[in-house]
């Protein structure tokens, strides 16, 4: 068994006293794990590290193996060691990729996106962290949770919309949300296109998506912690 693609490293670990099992979201075949031959070498080093885009080849004996992985670098994202808050995110993306994606299962749509997220982040090109907000509402999209913000879930308006159901993730507005206001989940405005995104519009969006990742994708996945890269993230975005 054997193909060839094109991804990004999510992440590497030593296999072996010469080795490395590297992890690989990439376009056709998803999050993928291989035996890096030589991995652990200096010369494979700055190839190995998170972000970096490749090209792989994936060879086993049977497809259920874990096999071995050649690669290529197409890309290093090396900028974001000088840019300590685009490392975070840049550590988020790959942790949450990570976390949330069956290994061998495709994503392309996702990984579409994903990819120009990488760029911007590693360049640390201003205004990344709203393109990261909205890559995390894709995520939960893709992963069958997506938000519905396209009316009140209550009335069917489209008017005030200030509020999301944590039950079922659906935009209310202040008429529908009634007493029961304290309850929801801030929708912050630019969310819904209302204007640019202020520092706290951003942390009130990424604890909103935050809280569909923690509270749905989570306990799918055997009620694991969300990755700690994340919670750096978040944390360095509030102060």
């Amino acid at each position: 068994m054997d193909w060839q693609d094109h991804g990004t490293i999510l992440s590497s670990r030593p296999h072996g006293e010469t080795s490395a099992i590297v992890e690989v979201f990439t376009a056709w075949h998803g999050r993928h794990l291989g035996v890096v031959r030589g991995g652990a070498s200096r010369k494979l080093a700055a190839v190995l590290q998170p972000g970096s885009h490749v090209a792989l080849s994936w060879r086993a004996r049977l497809e259920d193996h874990l096999g071995a992985i050649t690669l290529e670098p197409l890309k290093s994202r090396a900028g974001v060691l000088s840019d300590r808050r685009a490392l975070l995110g840049l550590n988020s993306v790959c942790a949450l990729a990570s976390f949330t994606l069956a290994e061998r299962e495709p994503h392309a749509a996702l990984y579409a996106a994903t990819e120009p997220l990488f760029d911007v982040i590693g360049a640390a090109h201003p205004g990344w962290e709203v393109d990261y907000l909205h890559w995390e509402m894709m995520l939960l999209d893709e992963l069958g949770f997506g938000l519905d913000l396209s009316r009140c879930a209550v009335t069917g308006s489209r008017e005030d919309l200030a509020f999301v159901s944590p039950k079922t993730g659906r935009a209310v507005s202040r008429e529908g949300a009634g007493d029961w206001a304290p309850r929801l989940l801030p929708l912050p405005p630019a969310l819904l296109g209302q204007g640019p995104i202020t520092a706290m519009e951003l942390v009130q969006g990424l604890a909103l998506t935050g809280y569909f990742l923690e509270n749905r994708i989570a306990p799918e996945l055997g009620q694991r912690p969300l990755p700690a890269a994340r919670a750096r993230l978040i944390d360095m975005l509030s102060r």
